[in-house]
This record gives C-alpha cells, sequence and structure tokens, in this order.
C-alpha cells in the first residue's frame, strides 16, 4: 500500500535567523504599525525559510503578514524571495467564489443582457434526437434540420416542477381563495403535446396571470363561471297588507263632508 509522505525540509540556520531583515519586508507592504509579532518560521525547501508576522489591521483578522527568505548555495547572504499576506487560523475569509452561472437568478436578465447556454447543458437536447410517442411533435413544418436544440426530458420536468410550485401553481393563497380552478374556466387555453393535461395558458385579460402559464389546478377570481353571490342579510318580517278598509278620496270640487264648507248650509229638499 502506497502512502503519500510530506517531505521535510533541514531549516537553514541563516534564513531563521533573518527575522529583523523578513519583519523589514514585512514594514515595506504593510501599513504603519500593521506588523505585528514574530509568530514563526517554517522551512519551505532546501535554504528556504518563511517567517510569520502578526497582521493587526482589523479589516484582516486572523491573517498574518508571510515573508520567505532564502540564500543561494553556499551564499552567506539571505534575500527576500516573496512578501505576501496569508489567512492563519481562524481568519476572516470571503464566501467561496461561485460562477456567475450558478449566480444567477431569475428576474436577473435585463435588457440587452446575453445569456448563452452551454454545450453540455442538459435541459436542451439535440434538435436531430429521435423523440418517442409521449414527447411533444413540431405541429410547423421546418426546413432543413429545424432548431438545433429542442427540450430535453429533463428540462421539461425541471419545468414542470418549477411553474407547479410557484405563483401559477395551486398552493398560492389565490388560488385557495379561487371559486373553481383553471381547468374548468373558459378563458384557459391547455399547452400542447406531454403538458396539456397539467398546464395551460390564461386568456383573461382581468386575470392577474393573462399571458402566463398557468397549472391546471391553479385558479383566481377571473374563473369565467364565477357569480357575484349577493351575502345574506338580516331576515325581515313579511308586511301585513289590509285591503279590506278603504278611505274614501273626495272628488274634485266637491267639498268633503264636515268640511267647513259645510257649516250654515241647508239640507237639501228644504225651501
Amino acid at each position: 500500500m502506497n502512502r503519500t509522505r510530506s517531505r521535510t525540509f533541514t531549516v537553514d540556520q541563516a534564513c531563521a535567523a533573518a527575522v529583523e531583515q523578513a519583519r523589514g519586508a514585512a514594514d515595506e507592504i504593510a501599513r504603519p504599525g500593521e506588523v505585528g509579532d514574530h509568530l514563526g518560521f517554517e522551512a519551505e525547501g532546501e535554504r528556504i525559510v518563511t517567517h510569520y508576522f502578526a497582521c493587526l489591521d482589523r479589516a484582516y483578522r486572523g491573517w498574518r503578514w508571510a515573508i520567505t527568505m532564502t540564500r543561494a548555495s553556499r551564499a552567506r547572504n539571505v534575500t527576500v524571495s516573496e512578501t505576501v499576506l496569508l489567512p492563519g487560523a481562524g481568519a476572516l475569509l470571503p464566501p467561496a467564489w461561485v460562477p456567475w452561472s450558478e449566480r444567477l437568478l431569475p428576474g436577473d436578465l435585463g435588457v440587452g443582457d446575453l445569456l448563452p447556454t452551454s454545450d453540455d447543458d442538459d435541459r436542451l437536447a439535440p434538435g436531430f434526437t429521435e423523440t418517442d410517442d409521449d414527447a411533444d411533435r413540431q405541429m410547423i413544418f421546418e426546413y432543413g434540420l429545424g432548431r438545433a436544440r429542442v427540450l430535453s426530458a429533463i428540462g421539461r420536468d425541471r419545468a414542470v416542477h418549477r411553474w407547479h410550485a410557484g405563483d401559477s401553481g395551486p398552493h398560492t393563497p389565490l388560488a385557495h381563495a379561487a371559486p373553481a380552478q383553471c381547468s374548468t374556466c373558459g378563458f384557459y387555453w391547455p399547452l400542447a403535446g406531454a403538458l396539456r393535461l397539467g398546464f395551460g395558458v390564461c386568456a383573461n385579460e382581468y386575470a392577474p396571470d393573462d399571458g402566463k402559464v398557468v397549472a391546471a389546478d391553479h385558479g383566481c377570481g377571473a374563473h369565467s363561471e364565477a357569480a357575484i353571490v349577493t351575502p345574506a342579510g338580516v331576515e325581515q318580517p313579511m308586511p301585513i297588507l289590509d285591503d279590506l278598509g278603504y278611505d274614501l278620496m273626495p272628488e274634485e270640487g266637491v267639498p268633503a263632508a264636515g268640511s267647513v264648507e259645510d257649516e250654515g248650509a241647508e239640507p237639501l229638499g228644504h225651501s
């Protein structure tokens, strides 16, 4: 069984003793007062020793100045080989670098921006790939070979999960408060192909998802069969209509009986 062993080097005494020379090299690249105590040294190779000094800059907590000293074979003079600021134990480090393609989020693409796809993007498949009976088939004839790449099964499945779990899926407050699902709405236009049973496009200009892909079990208040229901109020007693009694209304120009004009008048038939 082979085991890889790290090679150890003999510490060069001349390079190890050049502490002040290494400190002077650190003072040249650091700002005044940022080089702290000597933290030790380490043999990096034949006649190569790296000295470490504490970094007092508050922005680089836990970092250390690394000054590498060396000398030529059979030479007595020690020279500076390299100066660098390195992180130590417990140093404050930036987050791990993430490629831009992994940092990109939906909605980040602006006007004029280009988003190229890699040749090995698993969401796409070559356009000449043979498809089975369940896959989508292009309904419009294309001259030549058509599109260079088409949506693969992986890309389709990712879109299905993303759309169903998004704002146009069934798990939103809008869908829970809807009177019915989009699949029963007259403005629901089903997609073609394998996604026909699960997704469609909303064609209601007054709906919040107009022109967007919605799940069949999504819904909103603009459903084509939504009915306006008036909330029931407090029940009132029915009015009683008395159609047996009536009041006499005087004719026009004839004074009513018992009026002031009848006082003092003689009864009819008497002289």
